[in-house]
């Protein structure tokens, strides 16, 4: 009787001490468990439509392309190209996200016929006129952030982990971000920008998921809305291609100028 009772309290320290993990370490496992669910993809390829509304409810769409190369020991590999309309075809950017230190991203102009280097200054500057950021583009790596786990919350139905994060990079145009992470699979619901003054700056939601290859979540709809410019961004997605083939060659300055022309 003895031996079962030092055998149940032993059990009940051990739950006690799983329950009294810190709210930093359990923040950083839920973003780790969210970067393993969705390793292995390889590369990808996306058409999407773009549409920017102003704080007068008037659109602008655009249409374009982008892809992404997964690489192994650092960040992802990623670029976007511009189809339509006619004053941005052609404009394209290059971005090389990094898993320590600021990422590297270029922007060609085919106006000029000329590829610049964005400025680390200037990551937290609008892309291309919409609601995203330069630094909204990079991949989402682990080592970025620091973390702290909230609470969990029903999201319209949904059980999430509600994370705050934190940038590393000094130069980011966020203090932290509030991440609802999908408790079932870790794909990201939502996520809150708050500006450098901790204000409440966007909202990111993501809707309309399918599951790619019976393992990759990729949202179809994504809506940035900035809540002190009352202007938003839509993002629609179509044709995922997975494991398109795609090499280091092809995400390149000269891959970006081809790709822009």
């Amino acid at each position: 009787m003895y031996k079962l009772i030092i055998i149940f309290l032993s059990f009940i320290a051990i739950l006690g001490s799983l329950n009294a993990q810190s709210p930093e370490k359990k923040g950083f496992e839920i973003a780790q468990r969210a970067d393993e669910a969705d390793q292995g993809y390889e590369s990808t390829k996306v058409q999407l439509t773009m549409k920017l509304v102003n704080k007068q409810g008037q659109e602008v769409t655009r249409e374009l392309v982008t892809q992404t190369l997964e690489m192994t020991g650092d960040g992802d590999k990623s670029m976007v190209v511009f189809n339509t309309p006619r004053d941005v075809k052609g404009t394209a950017t290059l971005t090389f996200t990094h898993k320590d230190g600021p990422d590297d991203q270029w922007l060609y102009l085919p106006s000029i016929k000329r590829v610049k280097r964005i400025s680390s200054d200037n990551k937290s500057g609008p892309f291309m006129g919409s609601e995203f950021a330069y630094e909204d583009l990079s991949s989402q790596e682990v080592e970025k952030y620091t973390y702290k786990f909230i609470k969990e919350e029903s999201l319209n139905g949904t059980a999430t982990y509600v994370v705050e994060r934190y940038p590393t990079d000094p130069k980011s145009g966020y203090t932290k971000q509030l991440v609802w992470w999908n408790r079932d699979n870790y794909r990201q619901e939502k996520v809150e920008f708050y500006d450098r003054k901790n204000a409440l700056l966007k909202t990111l939601t993501y809707s309309d998921y399918k599951q790619h290859l019976d393992k990759y979540w990729r949202a179809g709809k994504m809506e940035m809305v900035n809540h002190q410019s009352n202007k938003s961004t839509m993002l629609l997605f179509k044709d995922y291609a997975f494991k398109s083939g795609l090499a280091e060659s092809d995400f390149s300055q000269n891959g970006l100028k081809r790709a822009g022309r």
